[in-house]
């Protein structure tokens, strides 16, 4: 596949420089036609049947096995979800954390997890890394680990600055179970996820999945209490005795019946995308930042993933007037940053528009 048949997947591009896949990725012509046609089918022979349901029994798992294969984990430790911050709330309850027990996070985390960890019993320690160079993470991190820790949560990317998290060294050098969110690398970086305690996607993003999908890695499912179950976390029960028997691996963790049609839209982006997406994404993000740098103030530093955030004297401002002239890109509230996200899509052209708008 040539990048402009991979590019002419997506519509939004023939009209915009769309930048914007750290918060929802392009809609490709396959993931719209599957729903549609899912859709169509409900619309016209019902929305379930012996037939469609046992179709459907067939594609969860299929499912299953491309996010394992995305994180490079056993299909048996993958939870069908909706998002990251489902992923994290999963994680978080099930742990049975204590008022007595600490969990180290960063200054530079995303609400999804930002709020199961402040309502957890726990203490939050917060390393605070968002105005420190990249190299700095690591030791300011371990320095906030204490023998009362008992989880490490944080991002694999940074969906403020775009640096990458060191989350392998930090267990490495602590033996402490992580929990990383995955929403701003799965799909957009190479992940091997084989060595978290816990990894968690949304499949929305980079992955230009339909809305409200998403994945959990769970690399020891029994180090999990199931603390919110589903039906579809159970292989037997009992109604008269009020039990149930959970399944074995981490699917006793799926948290809902995924619909019929976008289960189709979620197995239509896997398919997406080319071999050498990942290599195509690093180099528009480097001259993302590079033509940014002549123009801005950028705070993220070479080498990292695909968002490049950058001041701006009035983020919101700037957005609207980049969405005026064909650029979407969002900000960072409370940051005083606009963040532009690349893509393997993400042409020179689309680059060059971005700069031009902002003068």
């Amino acid at each position: 596949m040539t990048f402009d048949e991979a590019r002419a997947q997506f519509p939004v591009l023939e009209r915009y420089a769309y930048l914007n896949a750290g918060t929802f990725g392009p809609m490709s012509h396959a993931v719209a036609g599957a729903i549609a046609a899912e859709q169509q089918r409900a619309l016209e022979e019902g929305r379930i049947n012996r037939a469609v349901f046992l179709r459907y029994l067939e594609d969860r798992p299929r499912v299953r096995e491309r996010f394992a294969q995305l994180l490079g984990v056993p299909v048996e430790s993958i939870a069908l979800t909706t998002s990251t911050s489902e992923g994290c709330n999963v994680v978080l309850n099930g742990l049975d954390l204590g008022p007595g027990d600490e969990v180290v996070t960063t200054d530079s985390e995303h609400f999804g997890l930002i709020g199961p960890l402040a309502v957890s019993p726990a203490t939050v320690r917060v390393a605070r890394i968002r105005d420190l160079p990249a190299a700095d993470a690591n030791e300011t991190i371990l320095a906030e680990v204490g023998p009362r820790t008992k989880l490490i949560a944080l991002s694999e990317v940074l969906w403020v600055t775009g640096h990458r998290l060191p989350w392998r060294e930090l267990r490495d050098a602590t033996g402490v179970p992580v929990l990383v969110d995955g929403a701003q690398s799965a799909g957009a970086i190479p992940v091997d996820a084989s060595e978290a305690d816990f990894y968690t996607v949304s499949a929305q993003k980079w992955l230009c999945g339909p809305d409200l999908t998403g994945a959990l890695s769970v690399r020891d499912p029994d180090s999990l209490r199931l603390a919110q179950p589903s039906y579809l976390s159970q292989r037997e029960y009992d109604l008269a005795e009020a039990t149930f028997e959970p399944h074995e691996g981490a699917d006793r963790f799926d948290t809902h019946f995924t619909p019929l049609s976008v289960t189709a839209g979620l197995l239509a982006a896997f398919d997406l995308h080319p071999e050498w997406r990942f290599e195509r994404a690093a180099e528009a993000s480097a001259r993302c930042r590079a033509l940014l740098a002549e123009r801005a103030e950028v705070v993220t530093e070479p080498g990292h993933a695909n968002l490049v955030a950058f001041r701006a004297a009035d983020p919101e401002a700037t957005v609207v007037r980049l969405a005026e002239n064909g650029v979407i890109v969002r900000a960072l509230p409370g940051t005083g940053l606009v963040r532009a996200s690349c893509g393997w899509w993400t042409s020179d052209e689309d680059l060059d528009r971005l700069v031009a708008a902002l003068g």
